[in-house]
């Protein structure tokens, strides 16, 4: 899929292309399952564009939460539609899925790999607990000021890494720390990061995608995956329900000892059964 799909994102004209992409209308449920299933079918590429550009906003506010690293906006942009595209690519209009909440997965996934490769500090960030802590630690401190030993031992915990690699992952944090908003000296303008910080404002296309997945979590969610054998079971939860990065076919063929095409239609089969359980 080309990147001649999308407009062109760049640092001198940053604003118009925000602009231009919040103009692009939101797809109905219908709309977007009838593009997905000509893309996936035909590989109509004129339903492809349209599907990638009525997402794109989505890209722009999901951007703007990772701004803290002292990365040009646009390249984080940029990144994240190589993410959405690949997302249209591999959408399937049959799991019952809203295109928003699959795709939320693979632009992260692709901004998160643009910081680790260019932000020159977070380098040993390699192992997926310790991508898990780079991108949580300043969110989990409870104030400015180094971590103290029960708070160090108490993120660990919850994240699954050793205390010291919590000391370490502050310490080359630190270094880039600036002011959310320093004070004024000598009469200058100061600029600051909380200038570029994301409105508290939700895009609305956010907003359905936290709806729609707490609807799949509470509603007969349980009871769903109650009814898989452990297998298939553990292929789902591994697969959709992760709260790292989605296990791939060919690991989880690895664990059970089958092919990746096993471990896809098992998956399919399960997505099925669920799907008659969980409230439409």
């Amino acid at each position: 899929m080309s990147t001649a799909l999308m407009p062109t994102v760049s640092a001198s004209s940053l604003e118009t292309y925000i602009q231009s992409v919040n103009r692009y209308p939101l797809l109905s449920l219908e709309e977007e399952q009838e593009l997905a299933r000509r893309w996936r079918d035909h590989e109509d590429v004129d339903a492809a564009r349209k599907l990638v550009l009525s997402h794109l906003r989505v890209v722009v506010s999901t951007a703007r939460h990772y701004m803290g690293y002292g990365l040009p906006q646009a390249d984080l942009i940029q990144e994240g539609n190589i993410g959405l595209m690949k997302a249209v690519k591999r959408f399937d209009p049959d799991r019952g899925v809203r295109l928003v909440s699959f795709a939320l997965h693979w632009i992260k996934a692709e901004i998160h790999e643009y910081i680790l490769k260019n932000w020159r500090l977070v380098k040993v960030a390699t192992t997926k607990a310790q991508r898990k802590l780079f991108f949580n630690l300043r969110s989990m401190k409870q104030g400015l000021g180094s971590l103290g030993p029960a708070e160090t031992a108490a993120i660990a915990r919850e994240l699954n890494v050793k205390p010291e690699e919590v000391r370490e992952m502050e310490t080359r944090l630190s270094g880039q720390d600036i002011g959310l908003d320093p004070t004024v000296e000598d009469g200058e303008e100061s600029y600051s990061p909380i200038a570029y910080l994301a409105s508290p404002e939700d895009e609305p296309l956010e907003v359905l995608a936290r709806e729609q997945n707490e609807r799949l979590k509470h509603e007969g969610l349980s009871t769903a995956l109650t009814s898989l054998d452990d297998r298939s079971r553990r292929i789902i939860e591994a697969r959709w329900l992760s709260e790292d990065s989605s296990a791939t076919l060919h690991e989880l063929a690895a664990e059970f000892g089958i092919s990746a095409e096993r471990v896809r239609q098992i998956e399919a089969k399960a997505m099925k059964k669920m799907r008659e359980l969980i409230p439409a």
